[in-house]
């Protein structure tokens, strides 16, 4: 806990993105595009040369998350790309394996791709049973074979999503962000976000990285509907390179969502939490942004850093 903040990082992979597990030029395009992010986004002691930041270490991880990181638990967010990794850039067993070596630390969500069909219903079944799957992490632009992309909107999308409802599976983490290398671009857009948000209201809908760079789409359809959450990995960089558009952003976010659905979220290893936590626990609203946006105070900080997730994710916050 940091000056009495429970901090609960949303958003953690412990990937492999190193030449060994890479197939083809994809692959690497990936892996030097996220550390593109992180080398520009970071400030300079939290950077990272390409061959640390392709797969860090487990021990790395504890210390960067939990020794130094401030938070107090941590959600692995799975992300298959076997298109592109020969053993995946994360997979819901790695990180399930990593949960059970550290008790009490992680908390596991798995991933579907619609696009499997029957056998990835029948696979979905088979992680939850085995890891009590919370939660899932859907990448819409991934590709495979010759798909390079698919959306929440799809036919096979809401099979899956039916059954989710039927396991209890109901926090849908859907990262709508910036295109990452090869990704396509138009597959990141969060207009598929509001059809399923209608569809099934008994679901919560993250959406990761706020829609950057469609923010003032995500908040109107965040606005109307009610079970639509902003995941703020990918925003909080911003803090450090950008503070007065960080300011933008979230006062945008608590203007239309307000402070009980919006989760803090680092995208470790893409940044490391320390640096994040600390300095948006110290931020505040320039003067003179006040008059439109107000202030930031202890209690909203207080629930983005973590309550909102312990909220969704029945994590009992210490008294």
């Amino acid at each position: 806990m940091y000056q009495g903040y429970f901090v609960v990082d949303g958003h953690v992979r412990f990937w492999d993105g190193s030449p060994a597990n890479q197939i083809n030029r994809y692959g690497e395009g990936f892996t030097r595009c996220l550390h593109g992010y992180h080398s520009n986004l970071s400030p300079a002691e939290y950077r990272w040369p390409l061959e640390e930041f392709e797969r860090v270490g487990e021990k790395q991880m504890m210390h960067d998350l939990f020794e130094v990181g401030h938070a107090d638990v941590a959600v692995l967010q799975s992300t298959g790309l076997t298109d592109w990794f020969v053993n995946g850039f994360t997979t819901t067993g790695h990180h399930g394996s990593l949960a059970e070596r550290h008790p009490g630390r992680f908390i596991v969500n798995g991933r579907f791709d619609p696009r499997d069909g029957e056998a990835g219903l029948e696979s979905l079944e088979r992680l939850y049973e085995r890891w009590k799957l919370p939660g899932v992490t859907l990448c819409t632009a991934e590709w495979k074979g010759n798909s390079k992309g698919w959306k929440l909107s799809d036919p096979w999308a809401y099979r899956y999503l039916e059954l989710c409802e039927q396991l209890g599976i109901r926090n849908i983490h859907v990262p709508k962000g910036p295109t990452v290398y090869p990704m396509n671009r138009d597959d990141f857009d969060v207009a598929d976000v509001d059809d399923a948000a209608t569809a099934f209201p008994g679901l919560r809908f993250i959406v990761e990285h706020v829609g950057l760079p469609r923010v003032e789409d995500f908040c109107w359809i965040a606005t109307q509907e009610p079970n639509v959450y902003g995941g703020l990995a990918m925003a909080m960089p911003f803090l450090h390179s950008r503070p007065r558009y960080f300011a933008q952003i979230i006062g945008e976010l608590l203007y239309w969502l307000g402070e009980d659905r919006l989760l803090f979220g680092s995208d470790y290893a893409v940044w490391q939490p320390k640096w994040l936590v600390e300095e948006f626990a110290g931020f505040q609203i320039p003067d003179d942004m006040r008059g439109e946006y107000g202030e930031l105070t202890d209690t909203t900080k207080q629930k983005i850093l973590g309550l909102n997730a312990a909220r969704l994710y029945g994590i009992d916050v210490p008294g």
